[in-house]
């Protein structure tokens, strides 16, 4: 498969899990990886969270990593791009809401 570009989307406290490996995947297979978050550019961080179930009713929420961005998410232009990718978590309740991700996304 030829490689194909991809954005990333994501944000503050997405989904350690969702966020880290598709990233490192889809880079791992020879794909081009654009991690990019409203409001954040090229070389800002994110904190990721862990949701662990830990026999309690509901699940815990413990800090995860720093992801760093590796592009602007006001440079990006939709029409670049293969594909879209959105992580998991906390991050998609508030990106839902942000006019210039749902333009992006319907772009």
């Amino acid at each position: 498969m030829a490689a194909k570009k991809v954005l990333f989307l994501t944000g503050d406290f997405a989904e350690d899990y969702e966020t880290m490996v598709p990233f490192q995947a889809l880079q791992a297979v020879g794909h081009h990886v654009d991690a990019v978050c409203p409001g954040k550019r090229a070389g800002d961080k994110i904190k990721t969270a862990i949701h662990d179930f830990e026999g309690d009713q509901t699940y815990t929420e413990k800090p995860g990593h720093q992801f760093t961005l590796n592009a602007t998410f006001d440079d990006v232009d939709a029409s670049g791009y293969d594909a879209l990718a959105i992580a998991g978590g906390r991050a998609p309740e508030y990106l839902r809401l942000d006019a210039k991700v749902i333009a992006l996304v319907r772009a």
